[in-house]
Order: C-alpha cells, then structure tokens, then sequence
C-alpha cells in the first residue's frame, strides 16, 4: 500500500495550545478537550481507512484539503464565487494548526511517527460541506514515479 485516503467529517479544527493547572505542588500540562476530541475524530477516520495494516515506517508525504463552509452571510454572486474556487478562506482555522491535529491523530495509526512526515502540502478551500481530505503518500513510491515518468 503506497497510499491511504480518509476524510474527517464536520468543521476543521485547529490544535490548541497546551493548558497547564496546577495540582497540589505539580503543574500539569494537557490538551484542551476539544483539541482531543478532534483528534481522536482523525485517528477514528484512519483507523478505518487502514483497517488490520500496521503503521508504515518510512517517509510519507502528508496532503490535507481543508473544505470550510462558506458564511450564511454571504451573497449569492459571493457564494459562487467561493465555490468556484475564486476566492479561499483567509479565517480561522489555520491550516498550519489543523495540520498539526491531523498529524498528532493519525500518529502510531498510519504512520509509525508523525516524524516521518518529510512533504506536507495544505490547502483551505470553500466547499458545501464541511471536513477535511487527507491523503497520506509513500515518499519512496512518490520518487519512484517521478523517476519512471
């Protein structure tokens, strides 16, 4: 298996800073909940999509289409215009930040560490539902196209 494709329904959601509480004399540091549920959305979504196959090892390209639903707000001609692909999303959430969630989901599911993430390609689009594509490559088979091609 040289590629492996999964969507995660409903809004993006970008990975939120480290909380920190302090307990008795200790600081811990945790994820907020909404960054773990998200998460755990992502890894739900990949581990169906990699069924039994253990996690690959070595290095995997990562593409993720973010599909933002354009506002209620927005007129029709506007409307349009954002599904067409004419206009992107320049709002929350970033994409760099959904990467990062996509990323830490699918870690020790699809790939063995998200270390192993050598090309990462993003992109925010408007769409009529919301969600986010993921598509997760083999580096090695990627440069062995390019060389037959």
């Amino acid at each position: 298996m040289s590629e492996i494709r999964f969507t995660v329904p409903g809004v993006a959601r970008g990975k939120g800073r480290p909380r920190a509480a302090r307990r008795g004399g200790f600081v811990r540091v945790y994820t907020d909940a909404q960054t773990a549920s998200y998460e755990n959305l992502v890894a739900l979504a990949a581990k169906q999509a990699m069924g039994a196959a253990p996690p690959w090892t070595g290095p995997v390209e990562l593409s993720v289409r973010i599909r933002i639903v354009p506002p209620a707000s927005a007129s029709k001609r506007a409307k349009a215009a954002m599904l067409a692909g004419e206009v992107f999303p320049t709002k929350r959430p970033d994409a760099s930040n959904v990467c990062k969630s996509v990323e830490d989901g699918a870690n020790a599911i699809v790939y063995a560490d998200d270390a192993q993430i050598v090309s990462l390609i993003a992109v925010k689009v408007y769409a009529d539902t919301a969600g986010v594509d993921v598509t997760v490559r083999s580096y090695g088979a990627r440069l062995e196209a390019r060389a037959a091609a």
